[in-house]
């Protein structure tokens, strides 16, 4: 068995963020409205006509039957032309994950070191460079609506994206819901999502509705309803926005983090990666990959290495490119790769 693939519970760092209230995407969604504006407010003029129009455009923009596709696949699809290869954490935390551990002169020029590695252990798969940032995080205490996450600062996620940009790289921004649920959270990223180089992560593991307690009590789980709720909700993006389309990638390493699988709607709007995420040796890790990845194919396949707790049992290692592109290990082979 698999231990937690991460202590992304905060209680230090992220934890010195701004408080729930302040902490809203920068298009101003989500502000706690006072006594005294909702005292001088006039209530919006109504029109039936125009409001039954808008609701017929927005469904309208969910038929994915009616998308033309080119070889199969919508124009500016990244998958399955282009191998991944992401850094995983948050900038401001040294606890979860490379992308904030070490210095960024240091770790920019590590990153170009794996994905050279990458490069040269499969020539005929372009690399694409990606960061994968904690942007809602799941956490131990409550907060003032008692739903245990915390959003990433305005100016954490520009930092970010500012980062990415450096490194022509995708961003991917990775949600924990804790208490709170994914209809609540992913309407604050909209306006980043609507960039056509930012992705989307979802954790199950802090995913907690269900469960009633805590975050780090129990593994969490999303439901195929959850999982397509999101892919609805980039499809909308997608084609609203004109943009190419986009990633969906969803962390998993327990059967029960994600259930219902055969029940997951696929759009070609939103390419769906299932990644296995959890930590151990390298038998368990692949062993874990067959279970959950390719025995529940849903379309196409992650792969998470962990810099500190992979190796963590002598002797045991880090998998290498060479091991993770092995078929004999991993069936179908991932085409992103993810460093913690």
């Amino acid at each position: 068995m698999l231990f937690t693939s991460k202590p992304s519970i905060v209680l230090g760092t992220l934890g010195l963020l701004a408080s729930l209230a302040t902490c809203q995407n920068h298009s101003g969604q989500g502000e706690t409205a006072t006594a005294d504006s909702l005292a001088t407010s006039k209530p919006a003029s109504v029109d039936p006509a125009a409001t039954k129009r808008l609701l017929a455009a927005r469904r309208d923009s969910l038929r994915a039957d009616s998308i033309a596709r080119k070889t199969g696949q919508l124009p500016g699809a990244i998958l399955p032309g282009h191998r991944i290869v992401a850094f995983y954490g948050n900038i401001r935390s040294k606890g979860m994950g490379i992308l904030g551990r070490v210095p960024k002169d240091s770790m920019m020029r590590q990153f170009d070191r794996v994905l050279k590695e990458w490069q040269d252990a499969d020539p005929s798969l372009p690399v694409m460079p990606c960061f994968h940032s904690v942007t809602i995080t799941a956490q131990a205490a409550a907060g003032a609506d008692k739903k245990y996450r915390l959003m990433n600062s305005a100016s954490t996620i520009e930092e970010t994206r500012a980062w990415a940009k450096e490194k022509n790289a995708l961003l991917f921004l990775d949600v924990q819901v804790g208490l709170s649920d994914l209809e609540h959270e992913l309407p604050k990223l909209t306006e980043y999502l609507k960039d056509p180089t930012i992705h989307l992560g979802i954790d199950p593991e802090f995913a907690m509705i269900t469960k009633k307690v805590r975050p780090g009590k129990k593994i969490g789980t999303y439901d195929a309803k959850d999982i397509n709720y999101a892919i609805d909700f980039l499809a909308r993006i997608v084609t609203e926005n004109h943009l190419p389309p986009k990633m969906l990638m969803v962390h998993r390493f327990t059967k029960g983090m994600v259930t219902n699988y055969k029940d997951i709607k696929l759009d070609p709007r939103v390419q769906v990666i299932m990644d296995m995420d959890g930590w151990g040796n390298p038998t368990l890790k692949k062993d874990s990959y067959k279970a959950y990845i390719t025995k529940e194919p849903v379309q196409y396949a992650g792969f998470k290495l962990f810099y500190e707790y992979d190796p963590k049992q002598k002797p045991h290692h880090m998998m290498t490119p060479a091991e993770v592109l092995d078929t004999a290990n991993l069936k179908p082979t991932p085409l992103y790769v993810q460093y913690q």
